[in-house]
């Protein structure tokens, strides 16, 4: 089955730009053309379709890989499911036939919340127009609208470009207007994520419409509701990424100040923290956002300040059996390590002794043993005293073995050597006993491996003591550099 002409870089969610795609219909005609001239049957032949087209490079992430009903009578042809439940939703809005919506938002919701083909290919029919006038048409029906809100937020999942201006007005005047209901807030803030999740422009659009303080203040006003909670950090986290591949630069950095300056974000959500000391998932999320607000020295020192931090140590001390959360509290310990001072609090508050812990008892999991590595990095990072602190405690060796479970990792083993050279080079008395724990080996082999490992691994050698094999000089000659 050759690449159809069809075949093209067609429009999908950000993060899908520059791979080959193809409609729908061309799938769905090569997986027809497969049963009438191949006679295969309708699973074998939607397989052999897919085979044949990712053979050939073409990404069908967007795709219904399913086969579509047969045509009708008079030939004509037939519809996937969700755009007959598609159909039946725009008819409910066209009459309108409010006694209608309720089954159809929750049918067509459904079918999106399967996976992202369904709700693209609704999506590339029309679906955002159908479901933003069953929002206008529910708004004075409160339990009709939270439904259409829910469906709103389904059809955004994946794909942000969709929402539109009014979109963005009505979901700001709900959440204004509804503030005090926490199910409507909660429905509201998701549509809002779902919609600035790589999309830059979605992201500047709702913080100009007042989208932050609307956030914090959901979570002040519904501090009891860990599902409030949870969302609304969430999105107030993704108010600080940099992730829309379509825009050379974004407002994340300006967006973490505007929370913490002019929304006392900081303060919210390590208050919010205090009612959630059992929820994992809550702790979780608090701590991944105050990650992201630590882009100022003032701002990590303000976390201390204000008990972030024993929040933080408290938090990996309990859950050390639960790595998702272990590794968020890692990643915000690294993050408000980058203030000079907060590097000593971290240290005399006993984190060193349970990053440690983390990365022994977390060994097999790449993504702790880096956030562990980075974390021991930066506490150790022009600090000599807290070296040594991470000396005795095992620091070094549980780097090595990290180093040794993950040799193709190229992160945990840059975090690695990059420990290594900061234990050692304002305090050579520890670079023999590092040796002695093998760790030469390891970091040429890491950077015999990895050429992004290059330079901290010849680094690391070279304040360790080690001879050092450059790779090639400018010149083009090989040479070798001794400590």
């Amino acid at each position: 089955m050759p690449l159809s002409q069809d075949t093209a870089e067609l429009p999908s969610h950000p993060g899908k730009m520059g791979s080959k795609q193809i409609a729908q219909e061309t799938f769905d005609d090569a997986v027809q053309e497969n049963i009438t001239e191949f006679e295969m049957d309708p699973e074998e032949a939607v397989r052999e379709a897919v085979l044949q087209f990712e053979s050939q490079g073409v990404d069908l992430s967007n795709i219904v890989k399913a086969v579509r009903p047969p045509a009708s009578e008079n030939g004509q042809r037939q519809k996937h499911q969700i755009l007959l439940t598609l159909d039946s939703l725009g008819r409910a809005v066209a009459e309108p036939d409010v006694a209608e919506l309720p089954e159809q938002l929750s049918a067509l919701a459904a079918q999106c919340k399967e996976q992202l083909a369904f709700r693209y290919l609704a999506g590339q029919n029309g679906a955002y127009p159908v479901v933003f006038s069953a929002c206008q048409l529910a708004a004075g029906d409160r339990d009709l609208l939270l439904q259409a809100f829910s469906t709103l937020s389904a059809l955004l999942d994946g794909q942000p470009d969709l929402l539109d201006a009014a979109g963005q007005e009505l979901l700001l005047q709900s959440l204004r207007e509804r503030r005090e209901d926490a199910e409507m807030t909660l429905a509201g803030i998701r549509c809002v994520r779902h919609a600035c999740l790589k999309h830059e422009q979605n992201r500047q659009d709702f913080v100009k419409g007042g989208i932050l303080p609307l956030l914090t203040g959901a979570i002040i006003q519904h501090g009891d509701s860990a599902d409030v909670v949870r969302t609304a950090a969430s999105a107030l986290r993704v108010m600080t990424f940099d992730d829309d591949i379509r825009v050379p630069f974004g407002h994340a950095h300006d967006h973490a100040k505007m929370i913490v300056l002019e929304n006392d974000g900081l303060r919210v959500l390590i208050e919010a923290a205090k009612a959630f000391t059992d929820d994992l998932g809550v702790l979780s999320e608090l701590c991944a956002t105050l990650s992201r607000l630590s882009v100022r020295n003032e701002f990590c020192q303000e976390i201390v300040d204000l008990g972030g931090l024993n929040f933080m140590v408290t938090l990996l001390a309990d859950c050390m059996e639960h790595p998702d959360v272990v590794k968020q509290v890692l990643s915000a310990i690294r993050a408000v390590a980058g203030n000079d001072d907060v590097k000593d609090a971290i240290v005399d508050a006993g984190a060193t002794d349970l990053i440690v812990l983390a990365i022994s008892q977390h060994l097999a999991n790449p993504q702790i043993c880096e956030q562990g590595c980075a974390a021991l990095c930066v506490l150790a990072l022009r600090k000599p005293e807290n070296c040594s602190v991470i000396m005795e405690g095992g620091g070094a060796l549980a780097a090595l073995q990290a180093m040794k479970a993950h040799p193709r990792e190229v992160a945990v083993q840059k975090q690695a050597c990059m420990l290594i050279r900061n234990l050692v080079s304002r305090s050579r008395d520890f670079s023999q006993p590092i040796l002695e724990m093998g760790a030469e080996n390891l970091i040429t082999e890491a950077r015999a491996a990895h050429r992004d490992c290059d330079d901290v691994a010849r680094a690391a050698l070279r304040d360790l003591g080690c001879k050092v094999e450059l790779r090639e000089l400018w010149t083009g000659q090989k040479g070798s550099l001794a400590q």
